[in-house]
């Protein structure tokens, strides 16, 4: 069984990607497997190349490296993405 690989893309300050973490958590919590799912977290402060391509997107959520969601995080579409992942 793989892991999947789930990254939050923001910064430290913004509203909407504590809102993003929260969702992500409430998400990740609920699914029968949540062990298999890795979250890691990246700031557009921290590395040039992701302020140039997500700057205006923040928050930006990436499932195993592919872009899944900007803005909000829609904890429905989330979780089916995931739970068909995880199948």
């Amino acid at each position: 069984m793989s892991t999947i690989q789930l990254t939050l893309i923001g910064k430290p300050g913004c509203h909407l990607c504590d809102d993003a973490r929260e969702a992500i958590h409430d998400v990740t919590a609920a699914l029968p497997d949540a062990s298999r799912v890795a979250l890691e977290e990246r700031s557009i402060l921290d590395e040039p190349e992701l302020f140039d391509r997500y700057a205006d997107e923040i928050p930006v959520v990436l499932i195993d490296g592919r872009q899944h969601t900007y803005w909000r995080v829609d904890k429905e579409r989330l979780s089916a993405a995931l739970t068909e992942r995880l199948a």
